[in-house]
């Protein structure tokens, strides 16, 4: 018990010492935080999208550099990789369906057995 108490707690600790980071700004006791994701309005985009959901990143993958280059051009490419991989899922659904559910009319043997039915 002692042991999953000092876990639960350990997350809580590390945070506490993490240093502010540089684009935030003070008011009174109180940092803002302005991040990447603010400042190109994804968080706006977001709300407008799906207001119950909102905006949702844990990885923080719009505030990366992807190769040296700035958090926009990174926000394109994930952008771009998304539609891309959107793209070969339908493919590959569409090509599990016809696989599936459309079979050749003539014999599939030489023997002359048509299309096994399983």
């Amino acid at each position: 018990m002692k042991l999953f108490s000092f876990l639960l707690t350990l997350p809580a600790c590390t945070l506490a010492f993490t240093p502010i980071s540089q684009n935030a700004q003070k008011v009174g006791n109180v940092a803002l935080m302005s991040t990447v994701a603010e400042d190109n309005g994804l968080v706006d985009l977001a709300k407008k999208a799906n207001p119950v959901f909102g905006y949702f990143d844990p990885l923080k993958l719009a505030e990366q550099e992807f190769w040296g280059q700035s958090p926009e051009a990174t926000i394109g490419f994930l952008r771009q990789a998304e539609i891309k991989h959107g793209r070969v899922a339908m493919a590959a659904f569409v090509g599990y369906w016809v696989q599936s559910n459309w079979h050749f009319p003539w014999a599939q043997t030489l023997a002359g057995d048509s299309f096994p039915s399983i």
